[in-house]
């Protein structure tokens, strides 16, 4: 199992949704066949248009046609019923096809499935991404890789035209490791937010403090990124969904509790992103939580 998944290897791509369009389009730039599906038929028809790519007839179809299958999906159930039911995925596979979900999906759920989809003798890698809709379509993506290491050591020149493949470890590590960095990113832009409000109510310039903060001790991902760049402003549109950012986070909970380790911070964290969601819906940006904290603001001094 030597041979690499080079162009102009036939990749199935399913789910070009806010971040799987940009990474398909990475992989047709880079000289990959792509054949693709989409419940978006609108955004299938766009892409073929723009990159003269494929659109599959069915699910079958393109496991069928393709070397190796990507898949990019909101959850970890979307993916088992696109891979698993009667005329999914796996109905259509050829023996040798490799399996890639770029999904964040429940680490314990990705685990169970892999060794599935191990009994049926079809390899999954797991590859869950972090940097954005920006740095997908620079093919700057983080990617967080977990598998049989020969299977993942093939797919490497695939996985580097999207961005910086870090091996984790065996299957649903890669998930495991998205999970906790979402934790930690979500944990970090939740507390930025509650410091630069509490000192804007205090009469400190937001602007000034997280100048500030990024010459300090205080500086993260959210001060020197997403305040700068998406709530300053005023623009709100990082392109990542506050109702992802929960569900991430309760994945995290879901793992902590499997392996038994402490939750309390955990728990502080997701009910408050739970919170946000529910007040501000599934599809308002991730940057939007500071809108929600700033609502919870009481009157008076």
């Amino acid at each position: 199992m030597t041979n690499k998944i080079s162009p102009p290897a036939l990749i199935g791509f399913v789910g070009l949704g806010n971040m799987g369009y940009p990474m398909a389009k990475c992989l047709v730039a880079a000289g990959y066949q792509l054949v693709v599906a989409d419940l978006n038929t609108e955004a299938v028809e766009k892409f073929c248009t723009e990159t003269g790519s494929s659109s599959a007839q069915n699910l079958q179809d393109l496991a069928a046609k393709s070397d190796v299958v990507i898949t990019m999906l909101p959850e970890g159930n979307a993916v088992r019923q696109v891979l698993m039911s009667e005329d999914g995925i796996v109905s259509g596979l050829q023996q040798g096809t490799i399996l890639i979900d770029m999904s964040s999906c429940s680490p314990v759920g990705t685990r169970k499935l892999a060794g599935e989809l191990e009994e049926l003798d079809f390899p999954l890698i797991d590859a869950p991404v972090s940097g954005g809709v920006y740095k997908a379509a620079e093919g700057g993506l983080s990617i967080m890789v977990g598998g049989e290491k020969a299977v993942v050591e093939r797919c490497l020149p695939l996985l580097e035209v999207m961005g910086k493949p870090f091996l984790t470890g065996g299957p649903a590590s890669g998930h495991a490791m998205k999970a906790m960095n979402n934790y930690l990113s979500a944990a970090s832009l939740a507390i930025a937010s509650e410091a630069v409000i509490l000192g804007s109510k205090f009469g400190l310039n937001s602007e000034v403090m997280v100048d500030i903060l990024n010459a300090s001790t205080g500086r993260s991902n959210s001060t020197e990124h997403k305040f700068p760049t998406f709530i300053l402003p005023g623009t709100f549109n990082s392109g990542f969904f506050i109702g992802l950012m929960a569900k991430d986070l309760r994945l995290a909970r879901e793992l902590a509790e499997a392996e038994g380790t402490s939750t309390d911070i955990l728990k502080l964290v997701s009910t408050m992103w739970d919170k946000a969601e529910a007040e501000l819906g599934f599809k308002a940006d991730n940057t939007e939580v500071y809108k929600y904290l700033e609502s919870q603001v009481k009157d008076g001094s």
